[in-house]
């Protein structure tokens, strides 16, 4: 079967080598010639002619080395060309192609940069911005990094308490010439978008559907102001607050936990695409809210990996290392399943993943209404807002719900896998949470 790794030809034709330029320049892979798309062997003509052919052409024109291998099956003859995956980008006549899935496609645009620069071992806020100084940046962004980096304890004092120059240094911030990278552009310059357009955040809010915008803001300005203006607007502008009363204490509770916003929010900002020039997007609603960034998820990354232990892999490092040392991000690679322990907290389940041109997280103020959006039918419905209401969930709980046998409410449970989390194994305490990993 034909995968990231494997293609099948049933003849050879020059064009071909498109397809192990894109294998040299993912993981590498295999290309068969001589097999149909069943990975059946159908035979190839002049299969020594072949042997000789290829690789000379796949040198002359790619400029790279493969190994080829003939082989037999039923009297038939098939070859077997082995690509391995080159740390340097390889073109065809000037075109770089890619291996993604099953799939050769041609890298243009932005597509491209991002490629040539990943190629290249340079991440893009790692480039050097000329014609700005350290004395350009605000007082105001470097004094708050102080400030939040000396609570957090992840910079020594002796940095913090150094020049501006010496800190940027530490932080690798500035390059070997000590000229400013465009991490430190981004997060302390009073104007990043005067160089990096789009590095800016949109907040909208709207009425019945995407038609209907209300009113909107925007908020400029260096990263590391950024995060506590948008968090604020959101807070007193844009979200609801339920008031309810502990006796003679008002309390004010906002409908989703502003801590698993906030790490949203950062996420969005440290793994934005900032080569594009699209800001930001945050979308709010009477009942959900929906932050978009530019970004996209490493090579075969799935958006359930997320939420699963894993290594931090930043789009922009220099900024994710930045704020971690701020103390803004608490660890790396744990943002989403701290964001899904906060929802369960707050009884709420986790916010909505989706990576289709760009990584869009949805949170909904109302499981139910969530809930409608996942296909899933009236029991399932019922057996999740009883898990949210009570915390957890056990077989018999289901077994009466529905007045049903063990195996039948088994069944319902084990089509909760991906919302659902057995704790406790198969015996009597056995029971049923929302699901963090």
């Amino acid at each position: 079967m034909e995968s990231q790794n494997v293609e099948y030809k049933q003849s050879w034709r020059d064009e071909y080598l498109k397809w192990i330029c894109g294998f040299a320049n993912a993981q590498g892979g295999t290309l068969f010639i001589g097999l149909n798309d069943n990975g059946e062997v159908c035979g190839v003509e002049d299969a020594k002619r072949l042997m000789e052919d290829i690789p000379n052409k796949v040198c002359d024109i790619l400029g790279i080395v493969v190994d080829i291998k003939l082989h037999q099956e039923d009297g038939k003859n098939y070859i077997e060309i082995i690509t391995p995956a080159y740390n340097n980008p390889i073109s065809y006549k000037g075109q770089y192609h890619y291996r993604s899935g099953a799939t050769k496609q041609e890298l243009k645009g932005i597509a491209l940069t991002r490629f040539l620069q990943e190629k290249s071992g340079v991440k893009w806020d790692e480039y050097i911005v000329d014609d700005v100084n350290v004395q350009d940046l605000s007082n105001e962004a470097l004094a708050r990094f102080r400030k939040e980096a000396a609570q957090s304890g992840r910079v020594d004092d002796e940095v913090l308490n150094d020049n501006d120059e010496m800190m940027l240094d530490n932080l690798n911030l500035l390059s070997i010439t000590k000229q400013l990278r465009r991490a430190a552009i981004l997060l302390f310059y009073p104007q990043p978008e005067k160089f990096v357009t789009g590095a800016y955040v949109k907040i909208g809010f709207f009425g019945e559907d995407d038609d209907d915008l209300l009113f909107q803001d925007e908020i400029h300005g260096p990263l590391m102001l950024q995060i506590d203006k948008v968090m604020d607007l959101l807070t007193t502008k844009y979200l609801y607050r339920a008031i309810s009363y502990d006796g003679i204490h008002r309390r004010e509770q906002l409908p989703y936990p502003e801590g698993a916003l906030r790490e949203s929010l950062l996420n969005a900002i440290v793994h934005k695409d900032y080569s594009t020039s699209l800001p930001i997007q945050i979308s709010v609603y009477s009942d959900h809210i929906v932050i978009w960034n530019a970004g996209s998820l490493p090579e075969s990354w799935t958006v359930k990996r997320l939420y699963e232990k894993h290594s931090s892999q930043a789009f922009n490092p220099l900024v994710a290392n930045t704020f971690f040392r701020s103390g803004d991000i608490e660890a790396w690679g744990r943002g989403y399943k701290r964001i899904a322990r906060q929802m369960r907290e707050a009884y709420l389940l986790q916010p909505l993943l989706q990576d289709d041109n760009g990584l869009m997280v949805t949170f909904y103020a109302d499981p139910t209404k969530q809930m409608q959006t996942m296909n899933l039918d009236e029991r399932q419905i019922q057996v999740i807002e009883y898990v949210l209401r009570c915390g957890q969930i056990t077989n018999a709980n289901v077994q009466e719900m529905f007045n049903i046998s063990r195996i039948t409410a088994l069944r319902i449970l084990s089509s909760l896998s991906d919302i659902l989390e057995l704790i406790g194994g198969k015996g009597k305490d056995s029971h049923y949470v929302i699901r963090i990993e």
